[in-house]
């Protein structure tokens, strides 16, 4: 029977109307039991601060968004991203999350080679987690779709990101997010590939037609994709964390109050997911 129990806000479906803060209260007012942040809010709140709140509401982390954005034009570039990685990772074990979720980063600026970008990803994937392994912080790679290969992921299939997972081994897995992978027609095999490697699920929908390729994802049941589907695919893997939804709408549900869209989340987490 479809339940709440599992459903959990990514605070960048309300990120334009709501703080941290705002968010985990709430999450904590429509009885949502799971809470994803992004780390630009979380450094508005403060670590500290946010540790006590959401541990007081009792609210559980799927994950923390974002490490990631390893390429860079130059060495310098190159040592900041991982700075910032490993204290992403640190951030992300203080607020007890599931995983750290990486957006791997595009093409330097300037740059045409993204096999470059992609032996850069790996680097830095494999530098991260080294330090990752030593506070026990999971790190899930997270394919975009292909558009973004250019400026946001040059990781773009899931397998891809089983490869690397394949390669560098253990503490780094992948989240599912049904935006960029729907369309993969070797979904299917590669969530199974992945196994216990899947670390976390995202869900919105595909708008026919889309406005914007990044600011116009759909609610659940508004779109193309079969969910459901692909969450049975990934729960077969044994997966058993959050169902989290994670919505980028300009025009649409960034415009809404948000009281009312974590209203219509918890609905259609009911009905479409």
């Amino acid at each position: 029977m479809a339940d709440l129990s599992r459903l959990s806000l990514n605070t960048a479906t309300v990120k334009e109307q709501w703080s941290l803060a705002e968010c985990i209260e709430g999450c904590a007012r429509h009885g949502i039991p799971g809470i994803a942040p992004w780390r630009d809010k979380l450094h508005d709140y403060g670590l500290e601060l946010a540790v006590k709140h959401i541990r007081d509401t009792g609210l559980k982390l799927s994950g923390l968004c974002r490490g990631g954005m390893f390429p860079a034009a130059d060495e310098a570039g190159r040592q900041a991203a991982l700075a910032d990685n490993r204290l992403a990772v640190d951030e992300a074990k203080a607020l007890d999350a599931a995983c750290l979720v990486l957006v791997v980063g595009g093409l330097p600026e300037g740059s045409k080679d993204i096999a470059g970008a992609r032996q850069q990803v790996r680097d830095g994937i494999a530098a991260t987690l080294e330090y990752a392994r030593t506070v026990g912080m999971p790190l899930a790679i997270e394919p975009l779709h292909p558009m973004y290969a250019a400026d946001r992921a040059c990781v773009n299939t899931m397998a891809q990101a089983n490869d690397l997972c394949d390669e560098l081994g253990e503490g780094l897995g992948v989240a599912v997010d049904v935006y960029h992978v729907w369309w993969d027609p070797d979904l299917e095999a590669q969530i199974a590939r992945a196994g216990k490697n899947v670390l976390a699920f995202h869900t919105c929908d595909w708008l026919v037609p889309t406005t914007d390729l990044l600011l116009d994802r759909g609610m659940m049941g508004d779109g193309v994709i079969d969910i459901p589907q692909i969450r049975g695919w990934v729960e077969q893997t044994g997966f058993e964390g959050a169902c989290e939804v994670e919505i980028f709408s300009a025009d649409n549900w960034w415009r809404k109050d948000a009281d009312e869209v974590l209203g219509t989340v918890k609905d259609r987490h009911l009905k479409f997911v």
